[in-house]
């Protein structure tokens, strides 16, 4: 069995939708492939985000996505990993942590100086993974939201 991870592209979008939509049920998103199909295509389309592809003998088992951002106290290019999700029949195969190397590489290649993400509280195996790989635990800086 052969794992690998890709960038994305408009061509991967009938693959990628179906599991974009089954991350957002997770979050407790009511399914609707459409929204999931045109969101992907629109930022793809607009090159407004990095989309990786974790293959699984060529069917595709999960993604991450990533936004570029700025810090304007660090002046440097940091990057989101806004999204990242690995269908439950393929999880604890090493896809998680594949997305997240890539993830990374490709960030770094991009001139990041970092990856920031965040995931549920009790999200427990996320975080182990995370800290697997040397992610370290915001404890300087509490984050709020504002929705609008």
């Amino acid at each position: 069995m052969t794992l690998s991870v890709r960038i994305a592209d408009i061509h991967d979008l009938d693959r990628l939708a179906p599991l974009f939509d089954a991350y957002r049920q997770f979050y407790r998103q009511p399914a609707d492939l459409a929204r999931a199909r045109d969101f992907l295509a629109e930022r793809l389309a607009r090159q407004e985000s990095l989309v990786l592809l974790a293959e699984l003998d060529g069917e595709a088992i999960g993604f991450t996505q990533l936004y570029p951002l700025f810090s304007s106290v660090r002046t440097v290019r940091t990057w989101l990993l806004n999204d990242l999700f690995v269908a439950p029949s393929a999880r604890r195969g090493g896809a998680g942590r594949a997305l997240l190397q890539e993830a990374a590489a490709q960030a770094r290649a991009r001139g990041a100086a970092s990856l920031s993400l965040s995931t549920a509280l009790d999200n427990a195996p996320a975080q182990a993974l995370y800290e697997s790989l040397g992610w370290v635990r915001d404890t300087q800086f509490c984050g709020y939201g504002l929705a609008l």
